[in-house]
């Protein structure tokens, strides 16, 4: 975990003209994962899982889940 001992990527919901994404935050706020989902409840119910995971893992297993680059 981190020093603060809480993982701190973050879930945002959006939707654009083309339809609805999920975008996975890192700790620092920039979108690190765009996942396109076909409507809004597909969009909510991938967030959720994200959200649980956020709480469940660590940011290094958390990472190596979701397939996001280590942190610079």
């Amino acid at each position: 975990m981190t020093e603060s001992g809480r993982n701190d990527y973050t879930v945002r919901v959006t939707e654009e003209p083309d339809g609805w994404e999920v975008h996975i935050l890192g700790p620092s706020g920039e979108v690190e994962s765009i996942r396109h989902c076909a409507d809004e409840t597909e969009a909510r119910t991938f967030a959720s899982t994200v959200h649980q995971h956020v709480y469940w893992l660590s940011p290094e297993k958390f990472r190596e889940y979701y397939r996001l680059d280590q942190p610079a």
